[in-house]
């Protein structure tokens, strides 16, 4: 399996705070790789710092590219996308102008033929396509800023924490898209406070805590380990207590 991110001894701070510290990690070609840890333990920290959105120290590449001389747009441009937990739509747009807008970097002919792909992928957003993006509900929300950062035809799409409020179903129905877009070759970095349902769907994870990844695996081998069964999916293991 080739790499396709790559992230060495990243070290990320709020001026004399140090947030993140020391981490490494990488997400392969047609793979979904979660991060799992409670609040404030710096995973969207993480996520930012990779989109360029926060400076770093330490060593980014991408498809075999150093990041670091690269911007925003020069990330998005060369495949990599960050669909941020807030979402961060345009409210009073609708639903097609915020797609649309996903694709500002990419041909016309292009951003059709995506847009065509965004809709088989969200049924429920074609049938809106001309309601306001504020107006929906947070399901449909999720969905729209999803569909958007795949306007741009990513390599890698970045999910930070998508089944932040939503209702059971609606996860349910994000997790499956998730689930899709691997069978469609984009690979997934997904932050997510949901541990169970990130683990029932990642191939490898990583577990952060107070800045630092204490833990790395398959995701089926730290679903089983018993600190985060007691931690993280809120049961301990018959016979085993918690680390």
């Amino acid at each position: 399996m080739s790499t396709l991110l790559s992230v060495a001894d990243v070290h990320i701070a709020y001026g004399k705070v140090e947030a993140v510290r020391g981490v490494s990690l990488e997400v392969g070609a047609n793979e979904i790789v979660t991060i799992i840890g409670a609040n404030g333990a710096g995973k969207t920290t993480l996520l930012n710092a990779i989109m360029g959105v926060l400076p770093l120290r330490g060593r980014t590449s991408f498809a075999g590219t150093d990041m670091a001389p690269s911007d925003i747009e020069d990330r998005v441009a060369t495949g990599l996308s960050l669909v941020p937990e807030h979402r961060e739509l345009f409210g009073t747009m609708n639903v097609e102008d915020n797609l649309e807008l996903g694709a500002f970097r990419i041909a016309k002919a292009v951003a059709a033929q995506s847009l065509e792909r965004v809709y088989a992928l969200f049924p429920r957003l074609k049938e809106r396509r001309k309601q306001l993006a504020g107006t929906l509900s947070g399901g449909e929300q999720q969905m729209l800023a999803m569909g958007r950062a795949l306007m741009g035809a990513p390599k890698l799409l970045m999910l930070d924490e998508p089944s932040l409020g939503l209702a059971p179903i609606i996860v349910a129905d994000i997790f499956r898209t998730v689930g899709e877009l691997r069978a469609a070759g984009v690979s997934v970095l997904l932050v997510e406070q949901n541990a169970q349902a990130a683990l029932q769907i990642a191939d490898r994870a990583y577990v952060m805590e107070l800045g630092e990844f204490v833990l790395q695996g398959s995701a089926k081998d730290i679903a089983s380990n018993t600190r985060v069964a007691a931690s993280y999916l809120g049961f301990q293991h018959e016979g085993e207590s918690a680390i």
